[in-house]
């Protein structure tokens, strides 16, 4: 396929659907394994920094920070857009209602389902942790039904969605962007896709996409500027990432705007590197201190930060599209397991991690090793052996 490098001026994208491409992008497959696997490691390293958790080491690797703090612009982002993506292929293959049905299928009741059943111990072992509660988890279990909701820090009641927080917020996506979809496939739905073919057609021209993002932060950032993802008080974080949702799905809907984004992947590796260097610049030498003092400073670290986080994004579509779009006969079980290997991973990190830190003397690395590693091996056991083998399981889980 020959990369898009005239202008629009010359040779105008068409103003009717061009032909649909393939049923799958693998690249994105692997993507969203690589992102789910990284969101392990990056949960156990929640219990070694500074911020705080659900369970927290009396030591802290500030190595350890510096990385998660760059990932923490990258890796939920990019899911929202893999999951857009996602969706566009998705409805070539059925209709609107079956997807809502489908939705529900495997978003909500898996959602309702580890609000019982997944994220319960997880408070259990916080309260044990913080020595708020010390009985038995039968003596605990009936706090869920209390219904009361759970706040930082272990305190409020036992009633959360936790990690979850990413289904229920996708499941709100799905269902909220059918009408948006349905436009898209209309005739003003393709003129606006047109023009951003036109844009995303010029060198680099798909960075100032990230437009979207800070007219939301202009909107939303000063009533909501912290995340909560609590859904009813979080609207700039929703809002953020519905962005990115919508996002994913038009950029994946024409098959020459895969190759332009491919072809203009340096662009958005120098774009990264250049926010991602002034992160750290202010980290270092002015200090978030500093910036929170300045209206004017916030506003514009956190423009950087909207910009490190769509170019990333972008970064990595490219890049994944010209070296990760293969197939490979251990991909399509990758991609099966990743869903409730997601749903999953918090509850076996918490409880290996809490016996880490109660037992044994094991430090930050060693210890950030061991809670990981075995966590990831309970994960696949528990999902080669409890979980994909019975229909119910899978049900539970979102599996087809």
């Amino acid at each position: 396929m020959q990369p898009l490098h005239t202008s629009s001026a010359q040779h105008p994208l068409p103003h009717t659907p061009t032909p649909l491409p393939p049923s799958r992008r693998y690249d994105l497959d692997w993507l969203r394994v690589i992102a789910i696997l990284t969101l392990l490691f990056y949960h156990t390293g929640m219990i070694y920094v500074s911020w705080g958790w659900h369970i927290k080491s009396s030591e802290h690797s500030k190595l350890m920070e510096t990385v998660m703090i760059w990932l923490h612009f990258w890796r939920m982002p990019l899911l929202f857009f893999i999951s857009g993506a996602g969706t566009f292929f998705a409805l070539k293959k059925r209709s609107f209602g079956s997807y809502a049905g489908e939705r529900v299928r495997r978003l909500f009741i898996p959602l309702l389902f580890g609000m019982f059943v997944i994220v319960p111990p997880q408070i259990y072992i916080e309260w044990l942790f913080r020595e708020r509660f010390s009985g038995s988890y039968t003596d605990f279990y009936p706090e869920v039904f209390n219904f009361q909701p759970y706040q930082d820090g272990g305190k409020g009641g036992a009633f959360s969605w936790h990690h979850l927080w990413f289904v229920c917020y996708l499941f709100f996506y799905s269902l909220l962007s059918i009408p948006v979809f349905r436009w898209l496939k209309g005739e003003a739905g393709q003129r606006f896709t047109d023009r951003i073919g036109r844009l995303i057609n010029r060198p680099g021209g798909a960075l100032w996409l990230v437009g979207f993002l800070i007219l939301n932060d202009v909107a939303l950032g000063g009533f909501f500027p912290n995340e909560t993802h609590a859904l009813i008080n979080d609207w700039a974080y929703f809002m953020k990432n519905l962005i990115l949702f919508w996002l994913g799905y038009v950029l994946i809907s024409r098959r020459e705007f895969w190759q332009t984004i491919a072809d203009q992947r340096r662009y958005f590796l120098v774009a990264t590197l250049v926010c991602t260097v002034i992160l750290y610049s202010v980290r270092l030498f002015v200090g978030y201190d500093a910036i929170h003092a300045s209206k004017l400073l916030t506003t514009l670290f956190s423009f950087n930060n909207l910009g490190l986080t769509w170019f990333s994004v972008l970064m990595t579509i490219g890049y994944g599209y010209r070296y990760l779009n293969k197939n490979h006969p251990i991909l399509p079980k990758l991609n099966e397991a990743v869903y409730p290997f997601y749903i999953l991973h918090q509850t076996v990190i918490v409880l290996i991690g809490y016996y880490v830190l109660t037992q044994t003397e094991l430090g930050v690395y060693d210890g950030f090793l061991t809670v990981s590693l075995s966590s990831l091996a309970v994960c696949v056991t528990v999902y080669l052996l409890l979980i994909r083998p019975f229909k119910l399981t899978r049900a539970l889980f979102g599996m087809k």
